[in-house]
């Protein structure tokens, strides 16, 4: 993959490796087990990416804009491999948006930024560690990533080349969108009067990240080198809730996924890709094709 480098220093990128949360403070939502770990991996299982709180498009009250990048220390960002690749996917991914969202889907992008962090940091959505994974946060629209633990979901668990690494950048910046939207924060209410339809809601939610994430794939075909399509739906397979139980617990147990099966997350990604369309990409449609939806 040959996306634009962006350089060693990038506005897009705030950085907080090296800092630690204060003494005391609870990390992790009481991630405990292999198992837990790996589901929590899930691009965002639960931490924040498919539910929000945001009542408006905007940041939320009392949030400045300025915030976004407050706190960033000097010197090199984007100083390894894997930061490199985060640093350009993260820019190529909004400078598609923001050219696209006016277009395609009538709302302006806001920009914002990708979180480096190591061992763990505090958010919008209260305290992360490294345990947590890749996610987004909708109270502070930002996207969150242990670089280590990055590089451990490449090495061990099927998500490796630099365009599954794009591929789960464009993913959350997917969730982004669905907040600018509003869809996160009708999900969440949704959740909240039918508890019963939560999961099926947020693979929904899931599963059209997957396809936004392919939509901005399409954007950089001329970009990509041979095989990096086939990363990329390595990655979105091997993170499927089927897949994942799969190999933890030796079993699947459908009604309990919340981010879909490995073949709708390869099919949805798939999608986006082929089409291009953001409008392609409706989960929520009655006739959708899902397969992990049971009932």
């Amino acid at each position: 993959m040959r996306l634009r480098r962006t350089g060693d220093m990038n506005v897009d990128i705030q950085d907080r490796r090296g800092r630690s949360l204060p003494a005391g403070a609870a990390v992790g939502g009481g991630v405990g087990g292999l198992a837990t770990i790996i589901i929590a991996l899930l691009l965002g299982t639960g931490q924040c990416s498919s539910g929000g709180g945001l009542g408006n498009l905007g940041l939320p009250s009392g949030f400045d804009q300025g915030d976004v990048g407050g706190g960033s220390p000097t010197g090199v960002t984007c100083d390894t491999e894997t930061a490199k690749l985060l640093c350009d996917a993260t820019t190529s991914v909004q400078d598609f948006w923001t050219d696209e969202s006016p277009q395609a889907l009538n709302i302006p992008y806001r920009r914002t930024q990708t979180v480096f962090f190591s061992g763990a940091t505090q958010t919008g959505c209260g305290p992360a560690s490294a345990q947590t994974g890749p996610f987004y946060c909708p109270a502070d629209q930002l996207v969150y990533f242990d670089l280590d633990f990055l590089d451990q979901l490449q090495s061990q668990f099927g998500a490796q080349g630099d365009f599954a690494t794009a591929y789960i950048t464009a993913h959350e910046y997917g969730h982004h969108i669905q907040n600018l939207l509003g869809l996160s924060s009708q999900v969440s209410d949704l959740s909240q009067r039918q508890p019963s339809r939560a999961n099926e809601l947020s693979i929904r939610l899931e599963l059209q990240a997957d396809c936004l994430a392919g939509v901005w794939g399409k954007s950089v075909q001329d970009q990509l080198d041979q095989g990096d399509l086939e990363e990329g739906l390595r990655a979105a397979a091997a993170v499927g809730d089927d897949r994942i139980q799969m190999a933890t617990e030796g079993r699947t147990d459908p009604e309990s996924w919340n981010h879909g099966s490995s073949a709708d997350r390869t099919s949805w990604f798939r999608r986006g890709f082929q089409s291009g369309n953001p409008n392609s990409c409706d989960t929520f449609a009655a006739d959708a094709p899902i397969s992990s939806i049971q009932g």
